[in-house]
């Protein structure tokens, strides 16, 4: 079985980042309004974090608005650091693996798109999020397209060849809750005729 991390590697030569980019645009816009709009996140100036960044493209879509201060992205891709960097070379990005890496200091909103499920166990992610990376008052959200209910997405982990956690809706939520995470919604994102949608989970701490 192969690693995530080397398969995003090779998407990232093939330029694969870009389709993801603008398969997951729409996810990700509701998401981001989402979060923005909780704990008036968006009218108050914040600190973010993307995990699983990628090519950085939602942390440049974060460095666009107005009352971000700062937004940084981590990913265990090595391929994908190096493009984000050749993108935006002032940019703040980490090649790190996950859970083993931490922000130097807590901040106000975690954005993360297709990345939880790749982890062995990503419901101790979620608390290590919660504790570890999160200001009191800060947000977290995250969208996943593999789970159990997305019947299209169960075939990924043996097409891809690659480690992915399968969990319900249900799961989803009670990890959330049992982080510790306030206010936790679980919402469909993306929807569209032939896609059942992401599932985003929503929580404050």
């Amino acid at each position: 079985m192969r690693d995530a991390t080397d398969v995003f590697s090779e998407w990232a030569g093939k330029g694969k980042d870009e389709g993801m980019e603008r398969g997951h645009a729409a996810s990700v816009n509701e998401m981001l309004d989402l979060a923005l709009s909780t704990n008036n996140l968006s009218q108050r100036q914040f600190t973010a974090i993307d995990i699983g960044c990628g090519n950085g493209w939602v942390v440049r879509k974060l460095q666009c608005l107005e009352n971000c201060l700062s937004a940084e992205g981590v990913d265990g891709s090595t391929s994908m650091i190096e493009k984000a960097i050749q993108i935006d070379p002032k940019g703040k990005y980490s090649v790190a693996m996950l859970p083993q890496w931490l922000p130097k200091n807590p901040v106000d909103l975690i954005h993360s798109m297709e990345f939880l499920y790749y982890l062995e166990d990503p419901v101790s992610m979620i608390k290590i999020i919660h504790d570890e990376w999160l200001n009191s008052g800060g947000v977290f959200v995250a969208g996943v397209d593999h789970y159990s209910e997305n019947e299209d997405s169960l075939e990924w982990p043996t097409a891809l060849d690659v480690h992915m956690t399968t969990l319900t809706q249900q799961q989803w939520h009670d990890a959330m809750l049992n982080a510790g995470f306030n206010d936790v919604k679980i919402i469909k994102t993306g929807v569209k005729d032939d896609f059942i949608g992401t599932l985003t989970m929503l929580g404050t701490k």
